[in-house]
């Protein structure tokens, strides 16, 4: 689970004299020397582990270790904001929810009023419906559609009318606007009905077909979606599709490589197209499985703030590809030398980072579009003080009962063994083919057009297929950035810091 960095008391020692001229320290001791409003409860846990853990922490004007002189100072910064939300990005350095997009250093960071919501997202598990789906406006126009990328299995669209590359416009007979989409599709309300659409060459157009659609809590999503393995013209090829880095899908994974490798394939299509993150580890087991098990190589170092990275000794700031799973299982991999990728602007942060991580070892083809460019991890944190807001899982007693929100904000990069990480304009593919709405195709299948492209380049057929994109995806947005987990890459490895 995300989060699980341990503190020793030692370290909480240390922490206070390396931090002694910080007015308000996040030690259990300093928080006594102070004291703030009960009101101000949520906005001073942020605070605190804002002023300890974010990356930009000597950057932020308000999060100075000398920016209060005072008691007095301090609390007035925090009553200064009744909102926890608005508190939080305004406390941040440059956030995009404050400054937004264009002027943004930090774009990822996130809270969330409830921990036990984000955890679960970030184990898998959601209150959804089970539909997967983008967002695109149409040409001059405020007006939007949307276009089903897939559906999760076992969910309540699987049994309803509506699959891939099927178009709606409306919400409750409401068309879709960039005013309305949101409280439409993400409001408080557990039901929907879509109102379905048509496309006849690029021009969408309603029709009468309508989908109710409830969303019910617990659905837990399997990251893979597809697995199999095809052959083409005596070649056979792997095909994958990933849709998120979830650590408790890691053993399946690792099972799936097997049958990979039974099956003889040679090549291996890795396809992330609508993965948005997720598990810093689980990107180091599928790197893994693609490249090889030597635990002597460099996969990626982190690297913190300026607090942070001076009390971690280098072998906890690096991580070596796996010879095993974390629960102790043999790694299967297929020890490639090349990997195509598929990849757009919805494939973000551990996904990114395989691609990064990967890239000095292993010739990645990256087919698609540019991805998000989010290089950034985080470590979820709550109000346990005595574990310096650092979230576990066999820490929930210890939270504060009266404070249930939780942060993610971001704490640091992770670079490749060459040292490269600057990619926050996102990572450019080797050939650009968008998404076709006019012929989506079915995922897994070889004549899906990204899928189709790749085994192109592997099988270097002569007979070349027109890849022309007649109604390209133009995104503004999509579902998964309306979860909890967003294109979050968090952290979980254990990480202990302590001092002889």
């Amino acid at each position: 689970m995300c989060g699980r960095i341990n503190i020793t008391n030692t370290m909480k020692k240390i922490f206070s004299l390396l931090l002694i001229t910080i007015v308000f320290s996040c030690s259990d001791k300093d928080d006594d020397t102070f004291v703030y409003p009960k009101e101000s409860t949520v906005q001073n846990f942020m605070w605190q582990g804002l002023n300890q853990w974010y990356f930009w922490q000597a950057d932020a004007p308000n999060l100075g270790d000398d920016r209060f002189t005072t008691n007095d100072d301090y609390v007035v910064y925090l009553e200064s904001y009744t909102d926890p939300e608005e508190f939080f990005y305004q406390t941040c350095y440059n956030h995009s929810n404050v400054v937004g997009s264009s002027s943004a250093i930090d774009r990822f960071s996130f809270v969330e009023d409830d921990y036990e919501t984000l955890v679960n997202t970030l184990s898998g598990v959601s209150k959804s419906n089970g539909l997967e789906f983008g967002l695109a406006r149409n040409e001059g126009s405020t007006d939007l559609f949307g276009y089903v990328r897939y559906i999760i299995p076992n969910s309540n669209a699987s049994t309803k009318d509506i699959a891939r590359g099927d178009i709606f416009t409306r919400v409750n007979g409401v068309q879709l606007t960039d005013a309305n989409y949101i409280s439409l599709l993400f409001g408080n309300s557990d039901s929907y009905t879509l109102g379905m659409a048509d496309i006849s060459g690029t021009v969408v157009t309603d029709n009468d077909r309508e989908v109710t659609l409830t969303k019910s809590e617990g659905l837990q999503e399997n990251p893979i979606l597809i697995a199999k393995t095809v052959e083409v013209n005596g070649t056979k090829i792997a095909y994958l599709m990933y849709n998120g880095f979830t650590s408790g899908y890691d053993e399946q994974l690792n099972t799936v490589f097997g049958e990979f490798k039974n099956a003889g394939a040679t090549e291996l299509v890795l396809d992330l197209r609508y993965n948005p993150g997720g598990s810093v580890n689980s990107s180091r087991l599928l790197a893994s499985m693609v490249y090889g098990t030597n635990t002597k190589e460099l996969y990626v170092r982190q690297r913190w703030n300026d607090k942070i990275q001076g009390l971690l000794k280098q072998e906890q700031l690096e991580d070596y590809f796996a010879n095993k799973t974390d629960s102790g299982s043999d790694l299967n991999s297929l020890n490639l030398n090349k990997v195509y990728v598929l990849a757009t602007g919805s494939s973000a942060s551990a996904s990114e980072l395989v691609m990064n991580g990967l890239a000095p070892y292993v010739d990645v083809f990256h087919i698609g579009e540019t991805t998000r460019g989010k290089n950034e991890f985080s470590v979820t944190m709550v109000d346990d003080i005595d574990n310096d807001y650092i979230y576990r899982s066999d820490r929930e007693n210890k939270i504060n009962p009266g404070n249930r929100w939780a942060m993610q904000p971001l704490m640091g990069r992770n670079e490749n063994s060459e040292g490269f990480s600057d990619y926050t304009s996102g990572l450019v593919p080797d050939v650009v083919l968008k998404e076709d709405l006019a012929d989506l195709g079915v995922l897994g299948d070889i004549n899906e057009p990204l899928f189709a492209r790749a085994i192109q380049e592997i099988t270097g057929a002569s007979a070349k297929r027109d890849f022309t994109v007649k109604m390209p995806v133009n995104e503004i947005s999509n579902s998964k950035m309306f979860t909890a987990i967003k294109d979050n890459m968090y952290l979980d490895k254990p990480i202990e810091i302590s001092f002889q």
